[in-house]
């Protein structure tokens, strides 16, 4: 497994790491987003979703679950699993279609049980000093090639 750490010393540098992502992003990427409540994987997603759609009012899908975007390249996904009951609710939410079509952003994708797939970039935020401290985990040789690629 490849790995990457980042030190974020301020939101502004969360902002950039989210940027920096949706630059390698493509069609059937599937970004999880860890961390505790006000970590920052809003941040992290909102900037990820503004590098494509512009400085647009990107609100939290915590209520509605998913927020969709439509980019030239690809449908982009924001969902957020915090409320989910059971791991079966993603499929009540479209997910599966979604993985299929688009690119994901998932804050709370550990709600998803086993159904969280494989191949995916991880990325774990968590408090550390004064910062967060981000750190981006793949698996395939491609995913890793493109993180290798960041110059974060």
């Amino acid at each position: 497994m490849y790995k990457k750490e980042i030190f974020a010393k301020s939101e502004k540098d969360t902002i950039r790491v989210g940027r920096c992502l949706a630059e390698i992003a493509k069609r059937g990427d599937f970004f999880a987003l860890y961390g505790t409540l006000g970590v920052g994987k809003s941040v992290l997603a909102r900037a990820f979703i503004q590098k494509f759609c512009g400085n647009i009012e990107v609100p939290s899908p915590t209520f509605t679950l998913l927020q969709s975007y439509e980019t030239d390249s690809f449908d982009l996904y924001h969902f957020d699993l915090y409320r989910i009951k059971s791991p079966e609710e993603i499929f009540e939410i479209g997910m599966e279609e979604a993985i299929y079509n688009g690119v994901l952003l998932v804050e709370w994708p550990e709600k998803m049980g086993n159904y969280i797939p494989k191949d995916v970039f991880k990325i774990e935020i968590s408090t550390e000093n004064d910062g967060r401290k981000i750190t981006i985990h793949c698996n395939s040789s491609e995913k890793q090639e493109r993180l290798s690629m960041l110059e974060l």
